[in-house]
């Protein structure tokens, strides 16, 4: 796969296609950007989902602490 990417480079950059260079070199540079973007939305949205999950817990915690502390 590298190959054929190299092989197509190569190509253009030989054939004086300049612009079509330009434009692929583009399109390479916004997927890449595009991938790492989505990578931390994810990650952030991951990072939440397990915050909240803990604050459940402590929420959880707490009002079984506090039931139990008033039945006494």
């Amino acid at each position: 796969m590298i190959n054929f990417f190299r092989r197509k480079r190569k190509l253009l950059a030989d054939d004086n296609k300049v612009l079509k260079y330009l434009r692929y070199a583009f399109g390479e540079i916004i997927l890449v950007v595009l991938g790492i973007l989505i990578a931390l939305q994810i990650n952030t949205w991951n990072q939440q989902r397990l915050e909240r999950e803990l604050e459940k817990s402590y929420l959880k915690r707490l009002q079984n602490e506090l039931t139990r502390d008033t039945t006494y």
